[in-house]
């Protein structure tokens, strides 16, 4: 995977002409002159890669903490909503509100995919726009809001053994036991997850089911980000997401009538922030960023919605969870030893 160390790399290099030149023209005055002139237009470029760096941190910061709202939000309006009316609404709401800055910008500048591009949108908007908030809302009528956060923190482990299967990036011995770690937390969490055994479990499927088709959507969005911003590849994926939920149009419509106006405002909290917004800053920030070293970020999800879900809605994870939910953490670092222990093989490979 390309990182945002090597796209911005050409930056710096493309400043060392600049240094070079005033050691090849000091004989010459006028040359001299030319390159006092150069270092304070070659200083400015070093600072884009920062700049960007910034950008992307706080991108990231978005992301999290109104993807871990999310949790909170679609327990909270679950009893008003069904799982695919709740879906149909929240991606209605985030196109209109995001197509109200997508669309200015086609006028000035169109650049719609064409052809083959069309495939990738089309397999992470029904994916991940579509599939995984259903699952994920579905999931959330049986597991409370923190659980939930837990268990879909196994999709960044996802996103690593399929940049190793895929980008044959290789599947390190931390990598590995990092996972089988991290799924013994998830195993942990399924079997001492309360009395509702049953339901429970079907909760957690659906979380892992969420989990899989989030990570598999990672991968496919990432070279789309290459050619299409972030918000319109964001609008694009919501569109499809939203064409794909229309089938329950008519129980929206009848859960809307039902619904007490907080759950309804809940709903439209959901289209407009962790939908519109969190995609978009999550789409520009893996722009930026490598796959694999994103995907780590949202392991920050799961603690902030245990303590948004307590502060909200009074909900704290039974001890099972909290015991899996560690344990999923330590595997998640365990698989992190595999960057660290990186550079050090790289020199042995090419010596």
């Amino acid at each position: 995977m390309a990182t945002t160390a090597e796209t911005g790399s050409p930056h710096p290099d493309s400043t060392h002409p600049g240094t070079a030149d005033p050691g090849t023209t000091n004989p010459d005055s006028t040359h001299e002159a030319a390159s006092h002139a150069a270092p304070p237009a070659a200083a400015k470029i070093p600072l884009r890669p920062g700049q960007i760096s910034r950008l992307g941190i706080a991108a990231v910061v978005v992301t999290v903490v109104l993807w871990a709202s999310a949790f909170v939000g679609i327990r909270a309006v679950g009893p008003s909503f069904s799982p695919g009316p709740l879906t149909l609404g929240r991606l209605s709401v985030a196109a209109v509100v995001l197509g109200l800055v997508v669309l200015p910008q086609f006028r000035k500048a169109p650049a719609f995919p064409k052809g083959r591009e069309w495939w990738p949108i089309l397999a992470y908007g029904v994916m991940w726009f579509g599939g995984y908030n259903v699952a994920l809302n579905a999931a959330e009528h049986m597991l409370d809001a923190g659980t939930a956060a837990l268990l879909i923190n196994v999709n960044p482990i996802l996103v690593a053994v399929m940049a190793g299967i895929i980008l044959k990036e290789g599947f390190p011995r931390w990598l590995i036991i990092g996972s089988l770690v991290a799924f013994g937390g998830v195993a942990v969490i399924a079997l001492g997850s309360g009395q509702r055994s049953t339901a429970d479990v079907a909760g957690v499927l659906l979380c892992l089911l969420a989990a899989a088709l989030a990570a598999v959507s990672v991968i496919v969005q990432k070279p789309v980000l290459r050619k299409i911003p972030a918000a319109q590849a964001t609008w694009f994926g919501i569109m499809v997401g939203a064409v794909c939920c229309l089938p329950f149009s008519g129980q929206l419509v009848a859960e809307l009538q039902a619904a007490p106006l907080p759950a309804t405002l809940g709903l439209v909290y959901l289209g407009v922030f962790p939908t519109a917004i969190a995609f978009t800053t999550w789409a520009y920030a893996l722009s930026l960023i490598d796959a694999g070293r994103l995907a780590a970020t949202t392991y920050l999800v799961p603690g902030t919605t245990i303590l948004i879900s307590w502060l909200v809605l009074g909900e704290i994870p039974t001890i099972w969870g909290l015991v899996g939910g560690v344990i999923c953490l330590a595997g998640v670092s365990l698989t992190r030893r595999r960057s660290r222990q990186g550079p050090r093989r790289a020199p042995k490979q090419g010596a």
